[in-house]
């Protein structure tokens, strides 16, 4: 009578075992093209089989994962880690099965033919008189130059994740919207709105990507988190790519100029627009591929740049209280002083990806919610100031923008502050402060597209 009450909890304790798998095969990165949704249910039919043949729940999970072939190497690793369970007796070392070459020569193939689309993409509409570079033409761009890749971003990941057609067909139609609203809007040349629709509409988009990245598996704190990962990987390999870059636009005008030929315009109006967008795909490919450097460099870099953004904080508030002095409400100092708070807050969420949920606080931990407070004091007093100025000077597109994206910062900030606070002193879990983080992902693109699509009416187009 007893057994079907064992069968549950077992159960409860295969998804467990399963998840940690999936959790540790992306973190460690070892896999390169492989698709990990697949190898999940390649893994979930190995252990339904092995249970049929009546071994127990962990010994099936264990033989299944044995059985992986090209993941071998990574079940070996995981066994040394998690050698309370079964893996010392279980898993034995043995010559793993090649990579699917077929499938990686078919993935590199449409990532550069992606990347080659969205390079040239850029120029297309020079067919209509519209060109790179010139001032009159610069404000199309600017609205429209994320629409130029980050549909192709967004197909990849669809091709990638075999999503459904009802998904990419409800992607596909926000990205057509998103055309519309960045092109039918009569805006006034050189007008605020316009200006603040070229700044939010890549964080409106960057959620579609998001979606398509997950894989339907959007709705959970895990997928979320993965795509996470991913941006902040993304950012590092751009940069990367982008400093290689800068050196190859160096040595080309050098080499030109020696023979007395300007290159300038070739750097001008192909080099550098088309190199940027075409790098957002293979940096995008790049993270996908799992090269294992980056695992090892963005925990180093969020060690590295979290206390010397927690001192910058401190001393930018000590500095303020002592002289007087309240925020510059210019829009370049405000989203310099925005930007700065989204920093903190990214490296609060990569502190968070690459942190063991298990583990007890420690130093690290007592720094992040040093962070988190001094940013969220930062927050308030940015938030007082242009309160201040929107009651003296009246409402404005940039002060609006400004309030909004404070007031959205201040909630994430304030509530992860108080969860940390939780979890320091042994109130509540350390997953409840990642699910948080990841749930409010969708805030900050919904907020972009409010500005998108509501400031340019409401404030006349100006």
């Amino acid at each position: 009578m007893a057994e079907p009450a064992t069968e549950a909890g077992s159960s409860d304790s295969l998804e467990g075992q399963i998840e940690q798998w999936r959790s540790y095969l992306r973190r460690r990165q070892a896999i390169r093209p492989v698709d990990v949704e697949e190898l999940e249910d390649h893994l979930r039919g190995e252990v339904a089989a092995l249970r049929g043949a009546g071994l127990s729940e962990n010994e099936a999970f264990l033989v299944a994962v044995k059985r992986m072939g090209a993941l071998d190497a990574i079940s070996n690793e995981f066994a040394r880690e998690h050698s309370e369970r079964l893996w010392k007796q279980l898993v034995i070392a043995s010559p793993g099965t090649a990579q699917p070459v077929d499938r990686v020569r078919t993935e590199t193939i449409v990532v550069f033919a992606l990347a080659m689309v969205a390079a040239l993409a850029v120029k297309l509409p020079e067919l209509f008189g519209l060109e790179w570079a010139a001032k009159d033409d610069m404000p199309f761009y600017m609205r429209n130059f994320s629409l130029f890749v980050l549909p192709l971003l967004t197909g990849y990941f669809v091709w990638k994740r075999r999503l459904s057609q009802r998904t990419w067909v409800w992607l596909a139609l926000a990205f057509a919207a998103a055309v519309i609203f960045a092109n039918v809007y009569p805006f006034e040349t050189g007008s605020d709105t316009e200006r603040l629709t070229a700044l939010h509409l890549p964080i409106a988009l960057w959620l579609l990507v998001g979606i398509a990245y997950a894989g339907g598996r959007w709705g959970e704190s895990t997928g979320r988190m993965d795509f996470v990962r991913f941006s902040g990987e993304l950012f590092i390999y751009y940069s990367l790519i982008a400093l290689g870059g800068g050196v190859l636009v160096a040595f080309t005008m050098g080499m030109f100029q020696a023979i007395g030929i300007n290159a300038q315009p070739l750097v001008q109006h192909w080099l550098l627009p088309c190199g940027m967008l075409g790098a957002v795909i293979v940096g995008s490919w790049l993270v996908e591929a799992k090269q294992s450097v980056i695992e090892n460099m963005a925990p180093v870099l969020t060690r590295l740049f979290t206390p010397l953004f927690t001192l910058t904080l401190v001393a930018f508030l000590g500095t303020m209280v002592w002289t007087g002095r309240g925020i510059d409400l210019e829009r370049n100092a405000l989203i310099a002083f925005d930007l700065l708070l989204v920093l903190v807050l990214g490296l609060l969420l990569y502190s968070i990806s690459a942190r063991d949920p298990q583990a007890p606080p420690g130093a690290f931990d007592l720094l992040l919610v040093l962070l988190l407070v001094s940013a969220l004091v930062a927050d308030a007093f940015a938030l007082a100031a242009i309160g201040a100025r929107i009651s003296e000077f009246g409402f404005t597109p940039n002060r609006v923008a400004a309030l909004g994206e404070n007031v959205v910062l201040l909630g994430n900030l304030g509530w992860s502050t108080v969860l940390y606070v939780r979890f320091l002193r042994g109130r509540g879990p350390f997953a409840s402060l990642e699910r948080w983080q990841t749930a409010y992902l969708p805030a900050y693109s919904v907020w972009a597209a409010i500005v998108v699509v509501g400031f340019p009416p409401a404030f006349g187009f100006d």
